[in-house]
């Protein structure tokens, strides 16, 4: 991506935010004044800081360190800073596989301590979500997992960068929303939001879930199906409407579980008649709340 002067860079007024977190931003500036601080900020704390860019030449980031100040050739040398591509990681393989994606955030936290660093933190450039690539239909399903799989387990930050110029509208406001920490700008509500439950696996269904929102649905599926331990929460208090194919989809996904079912929280009323309507689906579902 074609940047721009990053001479000067504006430092965040308020406290970094941790644990996975989306950053919106619209020009080079914005994404300079995020990058260079999260950056120095894990050099300093004597964390490995990892970058994965996509549109951005990787050396266009380590020429934005450099002019703001940070020893990026140093750190690089040292194994401190490390800047590839997503070409070359996490997109190398036929397809973006969210559950090869797990273990390796694992596996890249042990290395980064075994090598000596205090932790791990990582920036993603996303816009190939935007594109026509084998599994970036994935990328929901990807985002909501992390949160129980990868971040509430390990001592990692890790901040998804989407360029606004790059992705959608609508599909952005739906990525931005699988995240419980977000820097940036406000973005769309969607019609469907789906977000992490903290402290527990599962999902929060806000806004109505139909034909026009499938996409979101599969990969709420997905999340139910492949989640790894017991029992899987879906709260639905916030959900205004559910169509009868939508919960023949949970219910599919219930059924492909390994072990732990699926349990409804607080579902609406009109859910509890569809329910009532189709006792087939309902068996494989657990109604918990008033």
């Amino acid at each position: 991506m074609a940047m721009t002067s990053t001479s000067a860079v504006p430092a965040p007024t308020a406290p970094e935010p941790c644990g996975h977190v989306s950053v919106v931003y619209s020009d080079d500036r914005e994404w300079a004044g995020r990058l260079v601080p999260f950056v120095r900020a894990g050099l300093e704390r004597g964390e490995q800081v990892q970058y994965f860019a996509d549109t951005t030449d990787p050396d266009r980031v380590m020429g934005t360190l450099a002019s703001a100040g940070v020893d990026a050739g140093r750190a690089a040398a040292e194994g401190r800073l490390v800047v590839t591509t997503a070409a070359r990681t996490y997109l190398s393989g036929p397809a973006f596989d969210p559950d090869a994606m797990m273990g390796l955030w694992h596996q890249a936290m042990d290395t980064a301590l075994a090598e000596g660093h205090r932790g791990l933190r990582a920036i993603g450039e996303v816009a190939w979500g935007a594109r026509d690539l084998p599994g970036a239909d994935r990328l929901l399903e990807y985002e909501l997992r992390l949160h129980h799989e990868v971040f509430e387990p390990l001592p990692l930050t890790a901040w998804c960068f989407y360029d606004r110029r790059r992705m959608p509208a609508d599909r952005l406001a739906v990525l931005v929303g699988a995240h419980l920490n977000h820097l940036g700008g406000p973005v769309a509500d969607p019609p469907l939001r789906l977000a992490p439950l903290p402290g527990r696996t599962g999902l929060r269904l806000m806004g109505s879930a139909g034909y026009d929102t499938r996409y979101a649905m599969r990969s709420a599926a997905a999340v139910v199906s492949r989640s790894p331990g017991g029992d899987v929460e879906l709260d639905l208090s916030g959900l205004r409407h559910l169509d009868v194919s939508s919960l023949a989809v949970f219910a599919e996904a219930a059924r492909h579980r390994d072990r732990g079912g699926l349990r409804l929280l607080r579902p609406p009323e009109p859910l509890r008649r569809l329910l009532g309507l189709f006792p087939e689906l309902g068996a494989a579902l657990e109604i918990a709340g008033p």
